[in-house]
């Protein structure tokens, strides 16, 4: 899609903008790193279909989906060959007619309940969801072989396990993450003995080089990167960033129209370069600027984690400098 505006400084704020090279790059490191089917990207992270088709371009064609809308608009904008809703329902109806136009979606389970709304909507092809550490959704690991043949009497190809070791991913002593991994691959690969399949799905951004166990990797905030990954030391680069005005400067601080509302807080404070912030609040961000700014500047807030600073956005400004190259529109937010 053309862009809104033609140049960044016209652009009314506060407005995500995603810096052209760093995509290209992410894109291009993770393709080289675990290319094709190695990859199922987690689409939750950036919400949007064009981002997703990046992706398909550089050859990963399955994805990883968070919620139902994000299915039934990946498999609407022609991404549906190899889709994985990876969180339970207990109410799948919604994805029927997904199936009966054609688009191939596998379900995670892990429990009977989920089984059942799996079979009642009609869908074909289940993950068994294993507990590997994380305290989320998964059965036991011990449990697994129980639920993959109570998959199968009710009709469903049990194509395997998934198990997501998100208690690994913001470790920053890479030594203790890998470990982390290792014991929680472990708990993946015995529920996977019980169940049998092909696919073992596993993994984020944080784990997608020190995970060897796992068929596939679901990493999805690479592609657009945050402050806390940031921390790991990954050769991903930051391409995600909320453009805010200065709209207030007192004596030692100054405020831009960037707040709660636009960013996730759930990791922590966004970052300034140049600036030390202080604290947000529903519509600002209260910041100590190394150098004097005025109302009518506008500044680049890097935010601490990247999945809910979409999803409060209804599109996203791919840049080059102050060209916008393109607009894309945040269509997989919402539920």
């Amino acid at each position: 899609m053309t862009g809104d505006a033609a140049r960044v400084s016209s652009l009314g704020t506060p407005a995500l903008l995603v810096d052209s090279q760093a995509f290209e790059h992410n894109l291009s490191v993770m393709a080289a790193a675990l290319p094709g089917p190695r990859l199922r990207p987690h689409v939750k992270a950036h919400k949007c279909t064009a981002i997703a088709r990046r992706q398909a371009r550089a050859g990963h064609a399955s994805f990883t989906c968070a919620t139902v809308r994000e299915i039934e608009q990946m498999a609407a904008a022609g991404l549906g060959d190899d889709l994985l809703l990876a969180n339970e329902v207990v109410d799948a109806r919604r994805l029927s007619p997904v199936l009966a136009a054609g688009a191939r979606v596998t379900v995670a389970v892990d429990s009977e309940p989920t089984i059942e709304a799996a079979a009642r909507a009609g869908v074909p092809e289940v993950l068994i969801d294993v507990n590997v550490g994380l305290p989320r959704c998964g059965c036991a690991p011990e449990d697994a072989g129980r639920l993959a043949d109570r998959a199968r009497a009710r009709g469903l190809r049990v194509r395997g396990v998934m198990g997501y070791e998100g208690h690994a991913m913001a470790l920053t002593d890479r030594e203790k993450r890998v470990r982390v991994v290792e014991e929680s691959m472990r708990k993946l690969l015995d529920a996977h003995g019980r169940t049998g399949g092909t696919v073992i799905s596993a993994g984020g951004t944080g784990s997608y080089d020190i995970n060897p166990f796992a068929t596939e990797i679901q990493a999805g905030s690479y592609v657009l990167m945050d402050t806390a990954y940031a921390k790991l030391d990954l050769p991903f680069r930051q391409a995600l960033c909320v453009l805010a005005t200065v709209v207030s400067v007192s004596p030692g601080y100054a405020v831009a129209d960037c707040g709660l509302k636009a960013l996730g807080m759930d990791h922590g404070n966004p970052s300034i370069e140049g600036a030390q912030v202080w604290f947000c609040s529903d519509e600002h961000i209260t910041f100590k600027p190394e150098r004097p700014v005025r109302a009518g500047d506008r500044i680049r807030v890097l935010p601490a984690h990247v999945d809910p600073t979409v999803a409060y956005h209804e599109r996203m400004h791919l840049v080059a400098g102050d060209d916008v190259l393109e607009t894309w529109p945040v269509d997989l937010r919402g539920w």
